[in-house]
């Protein structure tokens, strides 16, 4: 059996921490091929300094064949860069497969009209409208650390382990007692039998 592809839209300045917790863990899954991608296939470097040379291009991604897009955050989607990659997030949407952004990805999806009816969070419902003019869904914001509703994963910046444990509940990398048992270790450092 093969491995459904996973993407990580990586770019320069990507907040490379939001994503590791959650991309640890899907490559070693057995049912999932974890797959960077830049919008050339050229390295890039994050925030924090490392250069990652990707897997793929942006051309290359498939959404037919994939289960989810996930897209970190970085000072890039409040400047409004990268819009090159909302024509495959829209092919995401329309195929009803899994969209996953954490903390400035949340923009993104907002600018795209994305948030407008489905229960979502961010850094705070007041940075979606200070950043993005076309959001009106804050009948629909929820203050929590990350929040799945329908096919859109959302997540404050500053909740990694809360945004991974969303995404693994999502495509089933684990049940439920052991996404447990990982949160607990990740985010308290409890070791729960």
């Amino acid at each position: 059996m093969s491995k459904k592809p996973v993407y990580l839209f990586l770019f320069d300045g990507y907040s490379d921490w939001e994503p590791s917790y959650l991309i640890a863990e899907l490559n070693k899954s057995d049912k999932y091929q974890l797959t960077t991608f830049s919008l050339t296939g050229d390295s890039v470097k994050s925030v924090g300094g490392l250069r990652i040379m990707p897997d793929a291009a942006l051309a290359d991604v498939k959404p037919v064949l994939a289960e989810i897009i996930i897209l970190p955050g970085g000072d890039a989607w409040e400047e409004k860069k990268y819009r090159e990659v909302i024509p495959v997030i829209k092919d995401f949407d329309r195929l009803n497969k899994k969209i996953a952004a954490i903390c400035g990805a949340t923009l993104l999806l907002s600018d795209m009209g994305l948030l407008n009816n489905v229960k979502h969070t961010s850094n705070a419902d007041f940075y979606l409208k200070k950043f993005s003019e076309v959001y009106n869904g804050e009948q629909y914001y929820v203050q929590q650390p990350a929040v799945s509703d329908r096919n859109i994963i959302t997540a404050s910046g500053i909740y990694p382990i809360e945004f991974a444990a969303e995404v693994f509940r999502a495509l089933n990398v684990m049940d439920d007692h052991t996404i447990e048992k990982w949160f607990q270790l990740f985010k308290n450092g409890i070791w729960v039998e």
